[in-house]
């Protein structure tokens, strides 16, 4: 026990560094994570939410633990020097015989590093085994070559080991890792995900922000595509210089929001681009003819307004629907 707890007293740094980071990784990856959980599941789950976020705390310590410290100053391993790639995959043996025991601590440890990576492929996203190992094996190559090139030439030399018996325990890590996955899922069966063609005409306040934020993702992103076209054609098309003071961003920003709010999902049964990814309509129930068109209207309004608007909009929207369980929209 000594000598593992020595060897584990080295990667202490390593791991409160990942602590550290996990907050704002998962502050940033907060809304992709509810936004595949949704599709996924058709449903928040407690224990999908926290398993996520575990994961996400297990990344980053892969991360940390593989590839931190990271070399600094001007002299030093990594700086003026490097060390080779061991490339034998029978190193080991040698390595016991001058060492003893004492190696274990290291071949274990990369053996067990790998074993949550195996274990969050098969249970959280519901892989199979040869798919989980053979995504075990490009991480732990990703990472052997990382360490092997100087972090891919940011840094001159190479200030840790690549080494090919690391990857063959790192990927037998992750094939016991689904393995454990295999064997509770038996005990304890994972919840049901969502069936094909499942929609919810009753979202909650998280999944109409989470379908929004998709929606508004894909409407700058096509904007700026557009907008971009549009801009090199003005400037390289023989008298298009007579278009430049059109505000066209704007109209682009304009036409992407009518189709993403208002075309689509009057097309699709209430969801737009991001609500079909989270499975909902907005459409709350049935409308038609006019009673829809206004409905349709009132919803394009109040959403333009609060991204027009957002300081004081989104507050009252959020309120309102703490209130009355809906939005204003949804009562016509």
């Amino acid at each position: 026990m000594g000598l593992i707890a020595r060897f584990l007293s080295g990667y202490t740094e390593n791991f409160l560094v990942a602590v550290a980071l996990w907050p704002l990784a998962s502050a940033a990856l907060t809304l992709p994570i509810l936004a595949w959980l949704y599709h996924r599941d058709g449903r928040l789950r407690f224990g999908s939410a926290v398993s996520t976020y575990l994961a996400v705390l297990y990344v980053l310590g892969l991360g940390c633990f593989t590839l931190w410290p990271l070399p600094s100053g001007e002299h030093g391993l990594g700086i003026t020097y490097g060390v080779p790639w061991q490339l034998d995959p029978l190193a080991f043996v040698g390595d016991f015989a001058r060492e003893g025991v004492s190696t274990i601590p290291q071949i274990a440890f990369n053996v067990v590093l790998f074993m949550p990576l195996g274990f969050i492929a098969g249970r959280l996203l519901r892989w199979g085994f040869w798919r989980s190992v053979i995504v075990g094996l490009l991480a732990s190559l990703f990472i052997e070559a990382a360490q092997g090139t100087g972090l891919f030439g940011i840094y001159p030399y190479a200030y840790r080991t690549a080494d090919v018996d690391d990857l063959i325990y790192n990927t037998s890590g992750a094939a016991l890792g689904w393995l454990c996955a295999s064997a509770l899922a038996r005990v304890l069966p994972p919840g049901a995900l969502a069936e094909e063609g499942e929609v919810t005409h009753e979202p909650g306040l998280i999944r109409r922000c989470v379908a929004l934020w998709l929606d508004m993702t894909l409407m700058s992103v096509a904007t700026l595509a557009v907008s971009a076209a549009v801009s090199l054609v003005l400037h390289n098309a023989p008298g298009a210089e007579v278009w430049a003071d059109v505000p066209y961003v704007l109209l682009v920003a304009a036409a992407s929001f009518v189709w993403t709010e208002c075309v689509r999902p009057w097309r699709h049964g209430g969801s737009t681009p991001g609500g079909a990814f989270v499975r909902m309509s907005c459409e709350t129930r049935e409308r038609t003819g006019a009673h829809r068109a206004a409905f349709y209207a009132a919803r394009a309004a109040t959403l333009g307004a609060a991204l027009l608007f957002p300081s004081l909009l989104w507050l009252l929207l959020a309120l309102f629907y703490l209130v009355a369980r809906k939005m204003p929209y949804d009562l016509i």
